[in-house]
């Protein structure tokens, strides 16, 4: 999704709409000269190259450490309702089947090579009925669980939270109370890749702008409001703070309510940031004495700014990062952006992952419990997307899914959680490339 992923710093409730937040790194990149990925029908047959035909790129060491676990280990493993699983993991796999770029600057990702037998046994079944039993004895026969280590070689447990694609109403057209843009990326953004320049800075990339010969820290959000050469601008949001949390997700649904799209829903998914740090303005309303700590929800912000109208782009202009969207088209209600890993996330079944630890397209079971509660969470989800706050063993962000009902349970979700990766039997432990 390269949204901000939350990093809990307050109380759950303010940690999860006024979050201290940082971006997302960019999604996987296809090889030079190719063109990207098209994401295929769910109905499209699921085409696996021959082995020799997926080119290796150099291996790219964990952070991770792994012990090979039983399925009876992890726990409520067979109370999952797999039912609707199986088109999940043939998706899946067309992601795990694309070639990889060797860019140390993207996400590591599970490698293509050591998915290839389960992938091709997996298209071998297309036309057949998979029904939760069916898809539980493939996985039991195909994958091995193994149970991710810190550094002290326990099993990791670290904080999950929750993320969600929101809803706001907007125009294509700049009046009346549609005065918030969400910009798109701007012509003279510069994204430089460190590690291409510096091996030791392999995955690091900083964002500005060319003034004379020089590259300076691009824009912050005052100073793109104040210029007057903006970026482009995707759609004009009637809400303040809805404009704002929603970058703070960093993609989200446009519904559109005027014009000749009037009626329609637009994605606006996130495609870049404008590099500076993230600041909380439901912190920054603390600080000021106009908040106090158990009071800064989004619903409180909202009532803040709409006594304080005249001090609404002071609040917002306290965070001077920005982040920059793309328009795509809602082609199914039930799925929603893509995350870094460039496949569509599913509620309850993609997290966001530290991709050092757990790469990219790995299936996962995550065991953890309902936001708010000790009530057990468990079940089989794809390893989808990344954050920069999103560090660490175990460390993950559920994916909720989209609209108010799944915002308040991200918002509400700061658990305890453990992970079990799934691998291909044949391949030995988890491996990224």
């Amino acid at each position: 999704m390269n949204r901000y992923l939350k990093l809990l710093c307050l109380p759950p409730l303010l940690a999860a709409l006024a979050a201290c937040t940082t971006p997302a790194q960019s999604p996987e990149e296809t090889l030079p000269g190719q063109p990207a990925p098209v994401e295929a029908s769910d109905n499209a047959p699921l085409v696996v190259p021959d082995l020799n035909a997926l080119r290796d790129t150099p291996a790219r060491k964990l952070a991770g450490r792994f012990q090979r676990a039983n399925w009876a280990e992890m726990p409520g493993w067979s109370n999952d309702d797999l039912s609707n699983f199986w088109p999940l993991f043939v998706r899946n796999c067309r992601g795990l089947m694309r070639q990889t770029s060797g860019n140390l600057a993207a996400p590591a990702r599970a490698t293509p090579r050591a998915w290839q037998p389960v992938c091709a046994a997996a298209a071998k079944l297309e036309g057949t009925p998979m029904d939760a039993a069916a898809v539980r004895q493939f996985l039991q026969m195909h994958l091995q669980p193994w149970q991710l280590n810190g550094a002290d070689n326990r099993q990791a447990a670290n904080t999950v939270t929750g993320y969600y694609e929101p809803l706001v109403r907007g125009s294509r057209r700049q009046g009346g109370v549609y005065q918030w843009p969400l910009y798109g990326v701007p012509e003279d953004l510069l994204t430089i890749d460190l590690g291409s320049v510096y091996p030791e800075l392999a995955g690091k990339r900083v964002r500005g702008k060319l003034v004379g010969k020089r590259v300076v820290p691009y824009d912050t959000r005052a100073s793109i409001e104040a210029s007057g050469k903006r970026p482009p601008v995707i759609a004009w949001v009637d809400d303040p703070v809805d404009n704002f949390f929603l970058q703070v997700q960093g993609s989200g649904r446009v519904l559109l309510t005027d014009g000749p799209d009037a009626g329609t829903t637009m994605r606006v998914a996130y495609a870049d940031h404008n590099g500076q740090p993230y600041v909380s303005i439901g912190r920054w309303l603390i600080d000021k004495g106009e908040l106090r700590a158990n009071e800064a929800s989004m619903q409180n912000i909202r009532a803040w700014a709409q006594r304080n109208p005249a001090r609404v782009r002071e609040m917002l202009n306290a965070n001077p990062a920005v982040v920059f969207f793309r328009e795509e088209v809602v082609t199914d209600p039930e799925l929603g952006p893509k995350g870094a890993y460039g496949i569509p996330l599913v509620a309850k079944r993609s997290i966001a992952v530290d991709a050092s630890f757990v790469p990219l397209g790995t299936p996962v079971y995550l065991s953890t419990t309902w936001p708010s509660s000790d009530r057990p969470l468990q079940g089989l989800v794809f390893a989808q997307d990344t954050g920069a706050a999103i560090k660490g063993a175990a460390r993950a962000d559920l994916y909720w899914g989209f609209g108010d009902e799944a915002g308040a349970q991200a918002g509400r979700m700061k658990q305890r959680g453990q992970m079990w990766v799934l691998w291909p039997k044949q391949a030995g432990e988890p491996t990224a490339r």
